[in-house]
């Protein structure tokens, strides 16, 4: 019997499902995204600046990769074109169902039943929950937020009708997103003023444009693309992927490459103690820059480090009761990395309410199913590795597990499968145990911790998540009849 699927999310994971879908001769699937396009967070974030911090070579699918990105580190407008050629490229356009949000999936009679934002419905064997990681914009707690009479907005959802222009433009937050943004409008802003609560440790890699020789290069010979994108991979997996979960040599380095960058490159003292953390390095999410500091130091830059006590129709007044005024305020204070595919209800056998599961965390089986949520699964689910390495190697290890499961199905072998709850529950247990010789527990606040304060990242190698991602344990699963 044809089994039907619905994939919801259309950013890379959603893509790549439909596309291994499509591999497998599967047509009867449906991509059910809530934005008007494709993309996620490549559709959703244009701010200026934009671009990726995993190089270009290796954050592509590895079995479509392009030779003829222009930097070492993608703009992001390049992605979203790469995405979308993509899609075009594996026929998925007629699949897409935008602007369409499923707002509940409930599991009876064997099958799932979605609804649709505006009403429509569908039933399906299989759900796959692609729906990313950073996705729903945080928003600061402060007083008067809404009080600020100029354009103000959260740099995920950047208004390109205001001019930067000779504007005094105060940025609020200092993760990736406010040191991409300074350098790319500081020289044609009247002042930038950035709002730090929490200094970052930044690592000096600088982004090439890639000549037209080396692009013409990648694009005539494929053996050499690979050569690059087996390079960086393995770079990311030797180091920083070491270093976050445990090697302390490999940890060190890293540290001190920052610290000299930061030395270096900020002459300036006062400046310098400002910039500088009280925490280990990676254990936020490390910032990649070497036009950061640069840009801190031109005469129309201000770091300001005394907390914001309100904010006023003007501008932002900080605790030592200091108002700097302001045209332009700008939000960025990152997203809530812990809502996965909230608020869709999910709904599994016997009423089981996912909300209910994860009520005192977010608990999966290795990061892409839950017991009691039979055919349910998830791409880039908790505990995924994206602290560790690129998203797009992480997906495709886990799809490529995900269909071994589904394949149980179509095959005829049971009608539907979830994992024990014993089996989560002991690797669970165990993720916990490892998680205490992280980097990410050293002393720091972090999107990576959850409201308990754990981390929701993969505390192991990446040798070992692409070893558990080979071949499903069935002893750890349940397989209904």
């Amino acid at each position: 019997m044809r089994k039907r699927f619905a994939i919801i999310g259309a950013g890379m994971s959603g893509m790549l499902a439909a596309i291994k879908l499509k591999q497998r001769g599967i047509e009867d699937f449906a991509i059910y995204e809530k934005a008007a396009g494709l993309g996620g967070t490549w559709r959703h974030n244009t701010y200026p600046g934009l671009c990726c911090d995993v190089p270009s070579h290796v954050y592509a699918y590895s079995f479509e990769l392009k030779g003829d990105w222009t930097r070492r580190f993608s703009p992001g407008a390049e992605i979203q074109g790469y995405f979308e050629g993509v899609a075009a490229k594996y026929g998925l356009t007629k699949h897409f169902h935008f602007n369409s949000e499923i707002v509940r999936a409930e599991y009876r009679d064997r099958r799932w039943h979605l609804a649709v934002q505006d009403g429509t419905t569908d039933t399906v064997d299989f759900v796959i929950a692609a729906t990313g990681v950073l996705h729903h914009p945080t928003y600061p707690d402060i007083v008067g937020l809404k009080d600020f009479e100029g354009p103000s907005f959260h740099s995920a959802r950047w208004d390109h009708s205001v001019a930067l222009e000779g504007k005094r433009v105060g940025i609020v937050g200092t993760g990736s997103t406010a040191l991409q943004i300074v350098p790319a409008i500081v020289d044609s802003v009247a002042k930038v003023k950035l709002f730090q609560r929490t200094a970052q440790w930044v690592l000096p890699l600088a982004n090439p444009a890639y000549s037209e020789e080396e692009k013409a290069m990648y694009v005539g010979k494929p053996e050499r693309l690979r050569q690059s994108y087996d390079f960086w991979a393995q770079r990311f997996v030797d180091t920083f992927a070491r270093a976050v979960v445990g090697d302390q040599n490999e940890l060190q380095k890293i540290e001190d490459a920052c610290r000299v960058n930061l030395e270096e490159n900020v002459p300036d003292l006062k400046l310098r103690r400002k910039l500088t953390p009280n925490y280990r390095a990676a254990c936020k999410r490390l910032i990649m820059s070497d036009t950061f500091y640069p840009a801190m130091q031109k005469p129309n830059a201000e770091l300001l480090t005394d907390g914001i006590r309100r904010i006023e129709a003007a501008g932002v007044r900080t605790k030592d009761g200091m108002l700097h005024e302001l045209d332009v305020l700008v939000l960025a204070t990152g997203f809530d990395g812990h809502a996965f595919i909230r608020p869709m209800e999910v709904v599994g056998e016997g009423g089981r309410q996912l909300a209910d599961a994860w009520a005192v965390a977010n608990e999966a089986y290795r990061s892409v199913a839950v017991p009691g949520f039979h055919n349910f699964f998830m791409l880039v689910g908790p505990n995924s590795p994206i602290g560790n390495f690129s998203v797009i190697m992480i997906s495709e290890l886990q799809i490529d597990y995900i269909l071994q499961l589904v394949d149980l199905v179509c095959d005829g072998k049971c009608h539907a499968v979830a994992p024990k709850a014993a089996a989560s529950a002991r690797f669970n247990a165990a993720l916990r145990e490892a998680m205490k010789g992280t980097v990410w527990v050293s002393g720091c606040k972090s999107w990576y911790l959850d409201r308990s304060g754990n981390p929701t990242l993969w505390p192991w190698s990446f040798d070992r998540f692409r070893a558990e991602m080979q071949k499903p344990d069935l002893e750890d699963f349940d397989l209904a009849a």
